[in-house]
């Protein structure tokens, strides 16, 4: 408790010095920017709108479980049965992790593509929008090119838990604008 009051000791000093509070300020937002700048790079690079994905369900066990990071990388290759794809289906805001099964390019250079989790029982069909039977390259966001096991858990409890998300970042910002040089 004693901690407690002192950082609310320091916080009210830092408030009588209103330089020394912008300053902190300006310190927590280019963190903020430049995590975003780091962002933006890795989707130049990547050439995929989301770099980095967590696995969110079991599908795709035991290759890939719940809560392993993978990044993405979208390339000019053609698509091999066996990749690991992350899609998009139109009207669906969570992407999809899951293997190509079958894959068939035309002369034209459209890509139609099958996917199933590794764990399912059948293809993705039925995941797919009203009477689409295939995906193509517009709604896959990369393959995946490296993962990390269990790192995402802390994305998933997040999302299943709001209240620790802003507890977190609050906690975060409140030590940055406190934080000492």
């Amino acid at each position: 408790m004693e901690s407690v009051q002192q950082y609310i000791a320091e916080f009210k000093d830092l408030a009588k010095k209103p330089r020394n509070f912008i300053t902190q300020v300006l310190n927590l937002a280019c963190i903020v920017f430049s995590a975003l700048m780091l962002w933006k790079g890795l989707m130049l690079y990547t050439r995929s709108e989301s770099p980095v994905v967590v696995v969110l369900s079991g599908s795709m066990e035991p290759g890939f479980h719940r809560g392993d990071i993978l990044f993405l990388k979208l390339s000019e290759e053609p698509f091999r049965p066996g990749d690991v794809v992350v899609f998009q289906i139109v009207g669906r805001d969570i992407p999809i992790v899951h293997r190509s099964m079958n894959t068939h390019h035309k002369a034209d250079g459209t890509v139609s593509m099958l996917t199933k989790g590794d764990n399912n029982q059948v293809d993705d069909r039925g995941l797919y929008a009203h009477r689409q039977l295939f995906i193509s390259r517009k709604e896959v966001m990369g393959t995946a090119e490296a993962f990390l096991p269990y790192v995402g858990m802390i994305t998933i409890w997040l999302n299943d838990y709001p209240w620790l998300k802003y507890l977190l970042i609050g906690s975060m910002g409140f030590f940055v604008i406190i934080g000492r040089e």
